[in-house]
């Protein structure tokens, strides 16, 4: 049996890394789609997609923030447009939800359950901030809890179920999977389900080779053969769970959103230098990168054709 390919995500700009962290990660609307493009062209296949305020760079989920953005990709790209309902930590699931309901992207994200996600330590790395509000953003995420109740999660597949999208169920913990399969069970969602195993926040599970088993093994004995996963691995640990997930069968994110660097103390040029970097590795240890449409046809998507942008 052919082995089946490998599906590139790039996770663009996020909404935990500020201004003020790196130069190169997309603020605009035009950065962030200029940047999306040139990622798609490096060999990912699933654009995940935030928005910011472009007069500051905070997170955003406005759909006006978004339309820009996914028209301008969407003509210049066959890349499969995700957009996030995780949004921000301190942002509700009624307010996250709005860009999908209004565009009915292919795909959208889906955090699935609640946690304290924490950034704070890196508020110490800096002494000057480029806006007013990045540094409170960044102390003040140790208080967080980032809301994703099972009421949450309800309201969020029940507005998108007519949409037809396909969920990444982000899973930061061990008992993120086990909540899938019971919303599984009540017919929340059906089978294949895509699962992005997410190792490093702090706060979920970490980044450990021994925590990416553990998740599989979980994965196996839940989902059977009824699902598809890729591995986020945040900061360091992006490109070595990558490469060790591509190597097991599963998928991979990259992204700015994910890592700000390239290598240990260097930052990324740009989204595409990390999509570059993880092809290379991909396909130098024998594993081919999938397309776009093949990426749609592992995943069971609904076609580009039936967005409303």
């Amino acid at each position: 049996m052919a082995k089946q390919k490998t599906i590139i995500t790039c996770a663009v700009t996020g909404a935990i890394h500020t201004p003020t962290m790196s130069d190169h990660l997309p603020i605009t609307h035009n950065d962030i789609a200029e940047q999306a493009i040139a990622a798609a062209e490096s060999g990912a296949s699933i654009l995940h997609l935030h928005t910011r305020d472009p007069e500051d760079g905070r997170p955003s989920v406005e759909p006006e923030h978004y339309s820009g953005i996914l028209s301008r990709v969407k003509q210049s790209t066959d890349a499969v447009l995700n957009i996030t309902t995780g949004g921000a930590p301190t942002m509700l699931i009624k307010d996250r939800i709005k860009a999908a309901v209004h565009f009915s992207p292919e795909m959208c994200s889906l955090n699935m359950g609640s946690m304290n996600f924490a950034f704070h330590p890196l508020a110490d790395r800096y002494d000057t901030w480029k806006h007013d509000w990045e540094k409170e953003y960044i102390a003040g995420s140790e208080a967080n809890i980032f809301r994703n109740t099972f009421a949450d999660i309800k309201q969020a597949a029940t507005e998108l179920a007519p949409h037809d999208i396909k969920f990444e169920h982000e899973c930061y913990d061990v008992g993120h999977l086990y909540n899938l399969k019971f919303c599984m069970d009540i017919g929340l969602f059906k089978a294949p389900v895509f699962l992005q195993f997410v190792f490093g926040v702090l706060g979920g599970i970490g980044p450990e080779i021994d925590n990416l088993i553990f998740m599989k093994r979980t994965a196996d004995r839940l989902f059977g053969d009824d699902y598809r996963w890729s591995v986020l691995g945040a900061g360091a640990a992006q490109m070595p769970l990558a490469t060790t997930a591509s190597q097991m069968g599963g998928n991979v994110r990259v992204g700015l959103e994910d890592s700000l660097f390239i290598t240990r103390g260097q930052l990324a040029q740009s989204n595409a230098e990390q999509v570059t970097k993880i092809r290379r590795i991909v396909e130098d240890l024998g594993c081919e990168v999938a397309s776009p449409d093949e990426a749609r046809d592992i995943l069971d998507l609904k076609g580009g054709d039936r967005v409303a942008f």
